[in-house]
């Protein structure tokens, strides 16, 4: 039996008897794929968040895959930061990230943009007004640790993205 999942859309498949090893370990050293960062290794600082969907739900979820096992990922679309700009158009999370010098050494920078990339994409057709904005924004990121104290920064470019959001939402109605 094997284990198949897609990585930034290109279908990846594995052995069973790889289903204890980590996702972040297979990103690093199967895929060479290094912008999933390791920091604390258990999940608590989430620099390594990746965005996995799994069916039949369509919405992504946030998965630290510093302790996330490849078996638990069989059938799931994971999108990493590599997969978040579209060629050399950056995502708007990230445009607003450089826009608000929101981060130092940028180390956590990987796991801010996919917990806010994913809360952006959920925002889009949830019902959340401007005033549940910041608790929605604090839900999002706020189990994120940034060592160079970057949160201030941080949530200012995902508040005025959402903003963006919101507006082009009410538009549209």
């Amino acid at each position: 039996m094997s284990i198949s999942f897609s990585v930034n859309g290109v279908v990846q498949t594995v052995g069973a008897e790889r289903g204890d090893e980590m996702l972040l370990d297979y990103l690093h050293e199967d895929m060479n794929m290094t912008g999933t960062k390791f920091c604390c290794g258990m999940g608590i600082c989430r620099a390594c968040t990746v965005s996995v969907v799994k069916a039949p739900n369509p919405n992504a979820v946030p998965v630290i895959s510093c302790s996330t096992a490849l078996a638990t990922l069989n059938g799931t679309d994971i999108t990493t930061v590599e997969g978040v700009a579209s060629g050399d158009d950056l995502h708007p999370i990230q445009t607003a990230f450089l826009e608000n010098f929101a981060f130092q050494c940028g180390y956590c920078t990987p796991g801010f943009v996919m917990a806010s990339k994913i809360f952006l994409d959920w925002l889009a057709t949830a019902p959340v007004t401007e005033d549940e904005l910041d608790d929605a924004i604090q839900n999002a990121i706020g189990d994120h640790i940034c060592r160079c104290t970057g949160y201030v920064r941080y949530y200012e470019a995902l508040r005025k993205t959402a903003q963006d959001v919101l507006a082009a939402k009410e538009g549209a109605l």
